[in-house]
């Protein structure tokens, strides 16, 4: 137990890092190679191309840190607890949590009671949970659509740099391990070889967070949270499908689909379980 518990505490010290670096990555490819070389114009220096490609990569990239940034803001700890409980040999959550009630858990890397916990985020480095899930949500489609749009540029980037096709479906699939032998031949330059791997990054990335998103919907369609789900807990739904997804998403819903902004009012509620 000890062991895993320092594989995941050094986890969530790796995996803030690992994102802050690749958002730079993509940040540098994108307006030092992508945008500057596919969308060249001879003559102009800031063609309609460049200026309409420009603006939707800097809205879905600050879209994604917008959204980062309030899962962290808002995080969905208990202000008015803070008990450190020790965990039975039968508690399921032993590991990293420790279920108390009422879907409270303390959670051991955050060191806090957290209300309605979902599952502790490594990237974000804190609990996902009733206040923050619908940042968290907004976060994974974020990052999800600008990593598959610079996969798409990194793909158009690859065809006119270094007249690479990908007509050919298998193109992709023998892409990574031709290259790797490649390089290491010396037939092509690093940076071509770095651009490569960036691909996968961004395709493994891009497919995961989507993969969180549509998880994390289901779940909070059916006022559930995953906590619950992994313990084999059924939870009978409090209203419809349409009230679950308002708790969350809030009625300005609209408006938090596009811009990182709160759309739901902090519930006097939530703060009333010191007295449970």
């Amino acid at each position: 137990m000890y062991i895993r518990m320092f594989k995941l505490r050094l986890l969530n010290a790796v995996a803030p890092a690992y994102f802050y670096t690749a958002t730079i990555v993509t940040f540098a490819l994108h307006f030092c190679l992508f945008i500057p070389t596919i969308f060249q114009t001879p003559g102009a220096q800031l063609s309609p191309a460049t200026l309409l490609h420009t603006a939707i990569f800097l809205y879905l990239m600050l879209n994604a840190l917008g959204n980062y940034t309030m899962t962290i803001r808002h995080p969905a700890e208990s202000a008015n607890e803070n008990v450190i409980p020790v965990c039975s040999p039968d508690c399921p959550d032993r590991v990293d949590a420790h279920y108390l009630l009422n879907g409270r858990h303390f959670c051991k890397l955050c060191k806090k009671v957290i209300l309605k916990r979902d599952h502790h985020c490594f990237f974000t480095g804190n609990c996902i949970g009733n206040k923050n899930m619908r940042y968290f949500i907004m976060f994974c489609i974020y990052t999800s659509c600008t990593c598959l749009y610079s996969l798409v540029l990194g793909v158009a980037y690859l065809t006119v740099e270094y007249s690479i096709s990908f007509e050919n479906p298998l193109t992709f699939l023998t892409l990574l391990p031709l290259s790797t032998g490649y390089f290491f031949l010396g037939a092509i330059s690093g940076l071509q070889f770095f651009l490569v791997l960036m691909l996968y990054v961004w395709l493994g990335i891009g497919l995961t967070c989507a993969g969180f998103c549509c998880q994390q919907v289901l779940l909070v369609a059916r006022g559930q949270t995953w906590c619950q789900l992994r313990r084999g807990q059924l939870v009978e739904a409090r209203g419809s499908w349409r009230a679950n997804l308002s708790d969350v998403f809030g009625t300005r819903w609209a408006l938090g689909f596009f811009l990182p902004v709160q759309t739901v009012e902090a519930s006097p509620s939530l703060t009333a379980h010191k007295h449970e």
